[in-house]
């Protein structure tokens, strides 16, 4: 091994070994338990973000821990045709190229979009093996595959013919650039600059009405009065009872409207008075239906005004506007124009300013749905959330779903298996056309992406063909995804599994946050600030953007990137490989890793593996629970500190000491230590565990295989524990001196250890030979009753008072002050104690080993004060 962690050698062809030696495959194995992840499909619209990155490397950490414990497991990979966002993309190209789809056509357009599909699915297979992403390949899929095609047009007809899929003219959100229909989860609000236009409506027939022949109306589109029907007020605003059912006309057409009464209208907003536009408002719509009022739609398709606006025919919607405010002005209808800052929908694809269209679309009735969804929570075959508090997010926005918009006005996408005779205009749904096709025309829009999407853990198993892949893994175990899209997928995917397998998908759902930069900012190309996860591995190398995916986040939580973080988890894993090369380089004749008889063991020997065992139950049970940022500083904590810091040191003893058993023993310890540490790294950091694991002695192909760590309660081992720590605490103690003294490590030093504990003495005068080395004694005094030399130095652990004699570098006052604030840190700790513990409520109703565990921290802190105070009081005596 090189002297340097260098994650280019290390990485280099790694992965393409791993897919030949076939270890990422389910076992086949119908004896062990499934376990199975489908990979949230990317949308084939560009490369891969930071937010993909973490996404994907908390999946494999998952799936990789379940493969080492020995289930058979799969996790299925695929990505998304993603409709509206594809189309988008490649219709931008086509624009710099001065052409649209509609000069190629539909076929030549869709083949189009197929080049860029296979051009970005070819580019995001490559980053995931950047990533080590351990999928099954043979079983990828594509939701316009032909199998996902059959299901989505399977789940179309059932809910048709079930009557929980119609087709009707509504008000729907309008994406004027993509020329689609939007779910109202598809559009995303801002604030946009825009005016209340305060408008004269006169009386037709010369009412008169607080002094004057017009009433005011406020509106905040005129361009959408040419499509006005009504007037209404609220029912029981007497303001207004005198001129309900009376007729004002409309500026600039000259229409005749009636003025209504409908509960809608709120009487504390404005005027209390509201033009009713059917064509062009959600709400309005609903009103005009109430009141049978006419539709009247003023747009086309691309937000251009159509023969419906007269003069303004052929006018953006925005330059309408402008000419609307100004003929109102010339012919005096305006009364006034209030500047203000509202918020405005916007396409979540284009950017684009939506309008509410009256469209004929195809629908899904949610409410059958999302009742079955909400029900099933209360089930044993309810959908666990991580964090739990996303459930609530999840069951709200079920209990208050509107029906869904499922046609898309696109032609990339799942073309809706509907048929229009043409003669008769009879409607036919299918899976299949109609025998007589020639006689029918087929529905030109195809399906919202989303519910090709939601199908996909289980039309990726095969369905609704019953296939053996769909009864051995599917429900399955865990989703991994973003909070952000708990409406837009999550919930989907719950209600159509539900109504279609009568099961839930998967039985865990692990949300995240986003990636944020340092500042905290959302990543955007805006504002400059996006990371390439591949750039980052380019630098550090996979394993330390795996490491600071896994340890930077908590569930539920956004997670801030930065280069600092970076630097660090690349500085971890170069402390890992020089501990492995020291062990490797120390195994000379080891074959095999196993342990020596226990009777053989040393104290650091029953340390390390006592703490290693803590370890693999702690990280493992962590694991489990998705609490991966604990479970790696856990794993941290005993590689730099207990493995790296403390047992390697202590082990150069014993290796360059002349006792060949005591050495072998050793070796064997390391090699079995550094073999069970580098199982419990690879679901994180499967590369550089890999190389290190083929270095050392081994069985087995691949690490990727190789059986996951378990606890052994033979390995636990409190009073090694206990008696290393003191020995830790006592050299520790001993630097900190040579630190504030300036005492450089190679010095010599006299060491005085006074303990009354007969315990604590045999411990340090069995360990001798690691106190000398640690703390480079000249002479080592241990014993219940030691003379300090009047100018020395002391410390103070746990039942025991630590003297260095440095004549030559101590000053007595110097020593003094530093005891005094050692007693000062000591009272305030014994104060807090008893403060705590003199609180009957804390005490009565805190769990008895917690209560338990600050009684000993009382008496601890008290015996550290008792002799701070003592040696203070010596060094008092000898100023």
């Amino acid at each position: 091994m090189s002297t340097k962690y260098d994650p280019t050698a290390v990485e280099n062809g790694r992965y393409n070994e791993w897919l030949q030696e076939g270890v990422f495959r389910p076992s086949g194995d119908k004896k062990a338990k499934p376990f199975s992840i489908v990979l949230p499909p990317p949308n084939v619209t560009g490369k891969l973000h930071l937010g993909h990155a973490w996404d994907t490397t908390l999946q494999d950490m998952i799936i990789r821990k379940k493969r080492m414990e020995g289930y058979d497991t799969l996790w299925l990979p695929g990505m998304d045709h993603a409709g509206i966002a594809t189309q988008a993309k490649v219709e931008a190209k086509l624009r710099e190229q001065g052409i649209s789809r509609y000069d190629l056509g539909r076929e030549k357009f869709v083949q189009k979009v197929w080049e860029w599909k296979d051009t970005f699915a070819a580019t995001i297979k490559q980053q995931w093996a950047k990533l080590g992403l351990s999928l099954d390949y043979e079983r990828e899929r594509f939701t316009l595959d032909k199998g996902l095609s059959k299901a989505v047009r399977r789940v179309f007809v059932d809910l048709y013919n079930k009557g929980l899929i119609y087709r009707g003219e509504y008000i729907i959100n309008w994406d004027p650039q993509a020329r689609t229909a939007l779910s109202d989860i598809e559009v995303i609000h801002k604030d946009d600059k825009g005016a209340f236009y305060h408008v004269k409506y006169p009386f037709t027939d010369g009412t008169k009405f607080n002094g004057k022949d017009y009433i005011e109306i406020a509106t905040t589109r005129p361009e959408t009065m040419m499509g006005d029907t009504a007037v209404a007020v609220n029912p029981g605003d007497d303001r207004y009872k005198e001129i309900v059912g009376k007729k004002v006309l409309v500026p600039l057409v000259n229409r005749e409207v009636p003025i209504i009464a409908d509960q809608y209208v709120d009487p504390e907003e404005g005027t209390g008075m509201v033009k009713i536009t059917p064509a062009h408002d959600p709400n309005d719509f609903k009103v005009g239906n109430r009141h049978n009022l006419e539709r009247i739609n003023t747009m086309n398709p691309d937000a251009s005004m159509n023969e419906k606006a007269g003069k303004y025919q052929g006018m953006d919607r925005f330059e309408a506007r402008k000419a609307m405010v100004k003929d109102l002005q010339d012919q005096g209808y305006m009364l006034n124009i209030e500047p203000i800052v509202h918020s405005v929908g916007h396409s979540e694809r284009t950017g684009v300013q939506v309008e509410a269209r009256l469209s004929t679309q195809w629908f899904v009735k949610m409410k059958p749905l999302a009742e079955q969804a909400v029900q099933n929570q209360s089930t044993d075959d309810k959908v666990s959330f991580f964090p739990p508090r996303f459930e609530e997010t999840f069951t709200q926005w079920m209990d208050n779903v509107h029906d869904w918009v499922i046609s898309r006005q696109l032609w990339w996408g799942h073309q809706i298996p509907a048929w229009y005779n043409k003669e008769t205009g009879e409607t036919y749904v299918g899976m299949e056309a109609p025998k007589d096709a020639e006689n029918w025309e087929q529905d030109p829009d195809v399906l919202d992406t989303w519910f090709s999407s939601a199908l996909w853990p289980f039309s990726t198993m095969g369905w609704p063909d019953d296939t053996e892949d769909m009864k051995r893994y599917f429900p399955t175990d865990t989703l991994v995804t973003g909070y952000d899209i708990i409406f837009f997928w999550v919930s989907r995917m719950i209600f159509q599994s539900l109504e279609f397998t009568h099961r839930r998908p998967f039985k865990d759902v692990l949300l995240h946050g986003l990636i944020r930069d340092s500042q905290g900012r959302k990543m955007s190309k805006s504002l400059g600030n996006g990371i390439d996860p591949m750039d980052v591995i380019d630098k550090y190398g996979a394993d330390a953007l795996r490491w600071f995916l896994s340890v930077g986040g908590t569930p539920g939580q956004d997670l801030k990137f930065s280069y600092d973080k970076m630097d660090s988890a690349w500085n971890f894993i170069n402390k890992i490989w020089n501990a492995s090369r020291y062990v490797i380089m120390n195994l000379d004749g080891v074959t095999k890793p196993e342990l020596p008889d226990q009777s053989e063991w040393q104290l650091s020997d029953k340390w390390i593996l006592s703490r290693l065992n803590t370890t693999i139950s702690e990280v493992s049970d962590l694991f489990d629970k998705y609490n991966f940022g604990e479970a790696d500083r856990k794993l941290y904590d005993f590689i730099w500190n207990d493995f790296c810091d403390w047992y390697i040191e202590m082990s150069k003893e014993a290796l360059t000491g002349s006792d060949e058993n005591l050495k072998q023993n050793t070796q064997h310890i390391l090699a079995y230590v550094l073999d069970k540490t580098l199982r419990l790294l690879q679901p994180i950091m499967p590369f550089v565990t890999e190389y290190i694991w083929q270095k050392m002695p081994h069985e087995g192909q691949s690490l990727v295989t190789a059986a996951y760590p378990t606890a052994d309660s033979q390995f636990d081992n409190p009073t090694a524990e206990h008696e290393m720590q003191s020995l830790i605490d006592l050299i520790k103690a001993v630097r900190n001196i040579r630190n504030e003294a300036n005492a450089p490590l190679s010095s010599p030093i006299d060491l005085l250890v006074q303990t009354e504990n007969p315990t604590l003495k045999q411990i340090f005068e069995t360990n001798r030979d690691y106190i000398d080395r640690f703390c480079h004694t000249q002479e080592l005094t241990i014993g219940d009753q030691v003379d300090a030399p009047k100018l020395s130095m002391s410390a103070v652990i746990t039942d025991a008072t630590i003297y260095v004699p440095l004549a030559e570098l101590v000053d007595l006052n110097d020593e003094k002050k530093r005891v005094q604030k050692d007693v000062a840190k000591f009272t305030s700790e014994v104060t807090r104690s008893t403060k705590k513990l003199a609180n009957s409520r804390f005490v009565e109703n805190a769990p008895e080993a917690v209560v338990n565990e600050e009684r000993e921290k009382q008496a601890d802190y008290q015996s550290k004060l008792d002799a701070a105070k003592e040696r203070l009081q010596q060094i008092s005596n000898e100023l």
